[in-house]
């Protein structure tokens, strides 16, 4: 499969770089509004250096969307099998990313004093006991980083955690497995945990702190989402976007915190989020590094940062070609999911990173 799309990017090189110029020489980046995050070009015939990635697209029976805006301008825009525009996406962990801004802002706000602040200031009910001092330790940047330390609430213990009566309180009564902030184990639970911080910490619900914080600069309405027993809002999974939504909030990013004349989030804190803090190990690839809630790779040579679903649900932001990518894809827990994200990767790597990294001015590449 990856030979056969780095085949079609090369083609699709040489036939349209042409193309592609003439197109963004008649697109001049516009100001970057509040919503929608990008202004659209002719999307009804995507540029021809990108043809070929909507050509795959059409071809894999889990993709719903792509979405490709570059220096504020959709380049493609395109819904697959069915799903429409309006279609909401249950984004999964690009979630997380999400939490990671909230976070961000109410830092900045001084509604949690830093990030280095011990989790013990928001659950000393829970953790009372003189054994759970060293859990009291542990940091908010640890729970973005997920480098809690606590035993992973994901993958094998995730549905004796999401069935439990308390999740706040089975997270906090993992067991340390390393001390705090010192190893990366991927848990949705430690972004539940920011999700209560988030709740005790602005005096409201994570939905209502996200509507007023995120949403409303961005220029949409986040749809309400899972809660667990006690109301809190799930932090890090089954936040639905739309995928306009979605790149929305890649383009914050892309940004620097900024929607239109509005500074949503410093740009420091998107600094701090995509330096790498951990490694992941797990599944096919060990070249993952993980920030605040954001996954990091070097993708066509180019520095690619990303909030990454379950199933093929991506928000990809590459700076250095003013790029933001989003995909949304079938939720099925089937034996394909995991072909589907590589090809998803491959897809947007080779299709839309690479040939737009070979036309940008005084490629390397």
């Amino acid at each position: 499969m990856k030979q056969t799309l780095l085949r079609s990017a090369a083609i699709a090189t040489l036939v349209a770089t042409a193309a592609l110029t003439a197109h963004a020489q008649r697109s001049a980046p516009p100001a970057a509004p509040a919503a929608p995050a990008a202004r659209a070009a002719d999307i009804s015939a995507p540029p021809a250096l990108l043809a070929a990635a909507v050509r795959e697209g059409e071809a894999l029976p889990r993709l719903h969307s792509l979405l490709v805006s570059q220096r504020g301008t959709v380049l493609v825009e395109r819904y697959f099998h069915g799903t429409r525009a309006s279609r909401l996406a249950n984004v999964k962990s690009v979630a997380k990313s999400v939490i990671s801004a909230l976070v961000g802002v109410a830092v900045a706000r001084g509604l949690i004093p830093s990030v280095r602040e011990p989790i013990g200031t928001y659950f000393a009910a829970e953790l009372r006991t003189p054994g759970d001092a060293p859990k009291r330790a542990i940091t908010v940047e640890d729970l973005l980083t997920m480098r809690s330390g606590l035993e992973t609430t994901s993958n094998r213990n995730y549905g004796a955690w999401v069935r439990s009566p308390n999740w706040v309180r089975f997270v906090l009564a993992q067991p340390l497995q390393t001390p705090p902030g010192t190893a990366m184990d991927y848990s949705t639970g430690s972004t539940h945990l920011l999700s209560a911080i988030l709740t005790k910490a602005t005096r409201k619900t994570t939905l209502q702190f996200a509507q007023e914080a995120l949403a409303a600069p961005l220029g949409f309405t986040l749809a309400p989402w899972t809660r667990d027993p006690q109301g809190i809002y799930f932090g890090g999974n089954d936040m639905a976007m739309t995928p306009r939504q979605m790149l929305a909030f890649g383009e914050l990013y892309l940004r620097q915190g900024r929607a239109g004349e509005t500074q949503v989030l410093p740009p420091q804190w998107i600094r701090d989020s995509w330096v790498p803090r951990g490694r992941s190990l797990r599944g096919d690839r060990d070249d993952r590094e993980y920030g605040y809630g954001w996954w990091m790779r070097t993708l066509a040579g180019q520095r690619t940062y990303y909030a990454w679903g379950f199933g093929g649900q991506f928000i990809f932001v590459v700076p250095a070609l003013e790029l933001v990518v989003v995909t949304t894809s079938s939720t099925a827990t089937d034996d394909e999911r995991r072909t589907h994200r590589r090809t998803v990767n491959e897809l947007v790597e080779s299709l839309v990173i690479a040939p737009l990294a070979d036309a940008a001015p005084n490629s390397s590449r």
